[in-house]
């Protein structure tokens, strides 16, 4: 009897190939990671400094224009790291 997880494994075998990277591949993929979270910190410090200096000068109005622009940004930036990652393994 087999497990869950190797049925898994056999439906998604079938379903497409199984794409193996290298260490080198990985490594850069590691170095991709490390170079996005780093961005993504840095436009979250920025703009979360924005909201604050926003609330306390109470321009309550500009508040969720810059959390849009937040997850807006994040969610750019997570696009271009996959996008990178899938050229490192292509």
């Amino acid at each position: 009897m087999k497990s869950a997880y190797e049925l898994a494994m056999e439906r998604l075998a079938k379903s497409g190939p199984v794409v193996s990277v290298t260490d080198e591949q990985r490594a850069e993929i590691g170095a991709i990671d490390d170079r996005f979270r780093a961005k993504i910190a840095e436009r979250e410090l920025f703009l979360n400094d924005l909201i604050g200096k926003a609330i306390g000068s109470g321009n309550y109005h500009e508040v969720p224009e810059l959390k849009t622009q937040l997850a807006r940004e994040i969610a750019s930036l997570k696009a271009d790291c996959e996008a990178a990652k899938d050229k490192v393994r292509s």
